[in-house]
């Protein structure tokens, strides 16, 4: 029999809930948004995407068009189709949300950790086509990662492999939500970032534009337009961010020796700012025998886009 047109696929952020209605080339055919934030009921949240996923479903012809869902999900498990301990949700312990998603809609779902999805889009229609060895990290409002070995996504015993966010670089270093301190995430994710903006701000008296914003509000936009000004603070938040980022991905390197590191997210907006002081840390530290292999490129698929087509292949995959 052949499999209905349509599957949808849903990145599930920290933030925002990106929804797509994907055809079979791969194509955004309806897209809405869900604010994950502030839904500190799980049951709620996922009465609220049902909601919004309503009317783009019967624009492209009702449910009985929807072969399948899949959903990519910091902390998820493709195995068991569990949100697992995430430490940027609201949600806390093990949320059976592909089962909660299927209940209600009447199709089967899929899940899996939102960078391997991301990393299975960026495989399937970017700039990682064709490569069978290669990281992707995510820079959104944590930092995941989805690690590709031999043409297959890296998923462990358990299904949980590939947390290099929570790899730590600095020893009793930031505190983290995972529990831990000094993990990755702490310093090059969106959050991280603006801590790294506060704490120079608090320390030192150095003039910047970002004195005009309010401390809690600073964020990357903010951060990555008083660099493109050329303000010499803000400059220096990159410069520590990516050297932080390109040291942890010369050690990454060490165990899958990748053909390629994909960047992804929100602060790889910055390009040039973040890239170029990543670049100059690896080269700085990786192995020798590995230098010169592993490129070091921007996602080229926009927005949200990576990962709902990534989540979207799991839908796919139900026979």
């Amino acid at each position: 029999m052949d499999k209905k047109p349509y599957v949808i696929g849903l990145d599930l952020g920290g933030t925002n809930s990106e929804f797509g209605i994907v055809d079979q080339n791969a194509n955004i055919i309806a897209s809405t948004r869900v604010k994950t934030a502030g839904h500190g009921d799980v049951n709620q949240y996922v009465d609220d995407c049902v909601a919004a996923l309503r009317p783009i479903i019967e624009k492209v012809g009702g449910i009985e068009k929807i072969h399948a869902m899949g959903i990519g999900a910091p902390n998820g498990n493709y195995y068991t189709g569990c949100i697992e301990f995430a430490p940027n949700l609201p949600w806390k312990g093990n949320i059976p949300l592909a089962q909660m998603f299927s209940e209600r809609l009447g199709i089967p779902v899929r899940l899996t950790n939102d960078a391997n999805a991301a990393a299975v889009g960026e495989m399937q229609y970017g700039v990682a086509k064709g490569m069978k060895n290669f990281i992707m990290i995510t820079l959104g409002t944590g930092v995941g990662s989805g690690i590709v070995c031999n043409g297959e996504m890296v998923l462990g015993c358990d299904g949980m492999a590939g947390e290099l966010g929570h790899v730590i670089v600095e020893k009793d270093g930031r505190q983290c939500g995972c529990g831990r301190k000094g993990c990755l995430e702490c310093y090059c994710s969106a959050t991280g970032i603006a801590r790294t903006a506060r704490e120079i701000l608090e320390k030192t008296d150095k003039p910047t534009s970002l004195r005009n914003i309010p401390l809690d509000q600073i964020d990357g936009l903010a951060i990555t337009l008083a660099a493109r000004e050329g303000d010499a603070v803000a400059l220096e938040i990159f410069e520590y961010t990516g050297r932080i980022l390109g040291e942890a991905c010369a050690n990454f390197a060490a165990f899958s020796s990748p053909e390629a590191f994909v960047f992804f997210g929100g602060l790889s907006k910055a390009g040039d700012l973040i890239m170029n002081p990543i670049k100059k840390a690896y080269d700085e530290n990786v192995l020798r025998v590995f230098k010169g292999k592993a490129k070091l490129l921007l996602s080229e698929l926009d927005g949200a886009g990576a990962a709902v087509l990534g989540a979207s292949a799991l839908g796919w995959e139900v026979k």
